[in-house]
């Protein structure tokens, strides 16, 4: 194999490709990006196994071949290079010289023939989503997740369609997040369970790709492909059921509070200075005025903080977990949102203020 392309473009690939490789890996060559050089475009591919990650750019190919490199030692060395041309050519000896107009450097891959095989994902149901949107609903949903592997199912996030809707769900059993958007070129219903680090790395990369676009995605019995730019990630699914999280959320509302975001979110942080003593817990009280929040007392002390709302209803009073509203509001997006209460044994509602396709529970906490 041997090769000439640009620095940038490299470095952009190994960048991108680079979220797909573990730490602490029992297979020397998952640590390795796969590249090879076919008719005008190089290939990268990295894996752990669980998530797999491909990219292309356009190059001169000199001689066609392939061979795994160290991809994260590669990343850093071409990200320290000047931008300009890169030539790259593999030796005897599985070793890969790496050589620009001022620096020469030799380093150690493992033949592509010891680099796992890809699994290609049959379509048995598809969809396209705007990246904007999807990108938008990764931020508002993933965060919920569980990250506890006694149960897989709530690492997950669950996509279910219904016509030309998508709902994301994630939920630790303590919180639920829900975000619903339109899709396209939908082929019927479709469940399963994605691994909330895939969808984590997902919007990692959407965060790098034009978004003015779409994401396709297939889905098949055990394997979920997204495709996007030049980009394409498949993984795993998550084998079992995904609750029934419909049966939570709140039927009746009694009391509803709307505020700014950005005000309830500075308040949290001053009151949580107390609440950590106390894991968290805070009480949140509504009347006609607006909202007040306080703590227990703890060996530190005692925060209580009013805040002048806008509310519908009678009073009502509950306990939550202020880091979980924290999580929502830094996440939910729009300037004002607003907390709909039931009594104090039923979760909470978190929404944006005139938005009704993300609502965010969180379950209370003994008063």
């Amino acid at each position: 194999m041997r090769l000439t392309c640009s620095q940038k473009d490299l470095a952009n690939a190994l960048s991108i490709t680079n979220k797909a490789v573990g730490v602490n890996n029992t297979l020397p060559v998952l640590n390795n990006v796969l590249i090879k050089a076919e008719a005008k475009k190089l290939f990268f591919t990295t894996t752990n196994l669980e998530i797999a990650i491909s990219y292309l750019i356009d190059a001169d190919i000199k001689n066609e071949g392939e061979m795994t490199i160290p991809s994260k030692l590669l990343t850093n060395y071409v990200g320290y290079l000047k931008d300009s041309e890169v030539n790259i050519a593999v030796e005897e000896g599985d070793s890969v010289l790496v050589e620009t107009n001022d620096s020469k450097t030799k380093i150690k891959g493992i033949p592509a023939s010891e680099f796992p095989s890809i699994p290609v994902v049959e379509k048995e149901g598809g969809f396209k989503v705007s990246v904007k949107d999807l990108a938008q609903a990764i931020h508002q949903v993933v965060f919920a997740a569980a990250y506890n592997t006694t149960r897989p199912i709530l690492t997950g996030v669950y996509f279910k369609i219904e016509k030309d809707e998508l709902k994301m769900v994630a939920t630790d059993s303590y919180r639920l997040a829900e975000k619903t958007l339109k899709v396209t070129d939908s082929s019927g219903d479709i469940s399963c369970i994605v691994p909330g680090k895939t969808i984590l790395e997902l919007g990692n990369i959407l965060g790098l790709v034009k978004q003015d676009g779409d994401v396709e995605i297939i889905v098949s019995k055990n394997q979920i492909f997204f495709g996007v730019d030049k980009i394409k990630v498949t993984s795993r699914l998550i084998e079992g059921q995904f609750p029934n999280y419909e049966q939570v959320i709140p039927k009746e509302v009694k009391t509803k509070t709307t505020l700014k975001a950005s005000e309830l979110s500075l308040v949290l942080k001053r009151i949580n200075l107390f609440a950590k003593e106390n894991n968290n817990k805070v009480l949140f009280k509504v009347d006609s005025e607006g909202l007040m929040i306080t703590t227990d007392t703890t060996q530190y002390g005692v925060g209580e903080i009013k805040i002048k709302s806008e509310v519908e209803g009678d009073p009502s009073e509950i306990a939550l977990n202020s880091q979980f509203v924290l999580d929502v509001l830094g996440n939910i997006g729009g300037d004002q949102v607003t907390l709909e209460l039931g009594d104090k044994t039923n979760p909470a509602m978190i929404k944006s203020s005139g938005r009704s396709d993300y609502i965010h529970i969180v379950m209370p906490l003994k008063i």
